[in-house]
């Protein structure tokens, strides 16, 4: 897999040109964010990655100010103007979510399961984290899992926390591990960047025991930790409203980390 930078390209070459010539085969590409703010493209990249599918991958610099632009750029190549988008060589596929469905496609739908109602609630699990799950302990963003310093987690997000990881217990329970749906699956894929901010800030899970093992089990995989150890390196993107009402002294990511 070639990794390579967006480059911006000069105005008068007009739209991005991608797809094969003359029938020739073409590497499918795909564009990700900047790997400690795209949470998005994790999602997609893991997804693929698990499939087998063979892409190269094109980062696209999503920090202010730059990403105005870069993905204005991106948006000759896909409509909504955001990452991932994987270019096939033959069509365009944007949303995370549809490449993941793409993904599992490609792999003989092995990124789903085989009963067509666990196949439906992985479904629906995925599609919850893409309707509006992110909104949960919305102060604790992507970006701040790779913070150095990490304040405490307030009671009502150490609830809505605890809450989240009480519906994995239950799945686990019910489908017996080791994953939600028992193999892995795009619900598991879906879930990572939401289990990796949480975690890496000391949710509290206790109640939970076989969530806490599915998550570090999740998050010790080789490629979520390709992705992890490469944003641990990028330099910090701050949010200000990360510390606000933060007990002192915040937490040195080294002492407690995923």
């Amino acid at each position: 897999m070639a990794i390579s930078s967006f480059s911006l390209v000069p105005e008068s070459v007009g739209c991005y040109v991608f797809h094969s010539n003359g029938g020739a085969m073409v590497q499918a590409t795909l564009y990700i964010g900047t790997k400690n703010a795209s949470s998005w493209a994790m999602r997609a990249w893991l997804a693929l990655k698990a499939s087998g599918y063979e892409f190269d991958e094109e980062l696209v610099d999503i920090r202010r100010p730059q990403r105005f632009f870069n993905l204005a750029r991106i948006g000759r190549l896909a409509p909504p103007a955001s990452v991932p988008v994987l270019d096939t060589g033959r069509t365009v596929v944007y949303d995370s979510l549809a490449i993941m469905e793409f993904a599992n496609d490609v792999s003989g739908g092995k990124l789903l399961p085989a009963d067509i109602e666990a196949r439906a609630e992985a479904r629906a699990l995925a599609a919850w984290q893409h309707a509006g799950l992110s909104a949960i302990c919305r102060r604790i963003s992507f970006e701040s899992a790779f913070y150095p310093f990490k304040r405490a987690l307030s009671a009502a997000e150490q609830e809505q926390g605890g809450k989240l990881f009480a519906h994995y217990e239950a799945l686990l329970n019910r489908y017996g591990g080791p994953f939600l749906f028992g193999s892995i699956s795009l619900a598991d894929f879906m879930h990572v960047p939401t289990v990796l901010r949480l975690l890496r800030h000391d949710l509290d899970l206790e109640n939970s025991p076989n969530a806490r093992e599915w998550a570090k089990r999740l998050l010790d995989r080789p490629s979520v930790r390709e992705w992890i150890d490469e944003a641990d390196r990028l330099p910090h993107i701050w949010y200000d409203d990360y510390l606000e009402g933060a007990t002192w002294p915040v937490r040195v990511q080294g002492d407690s980390r995923a």
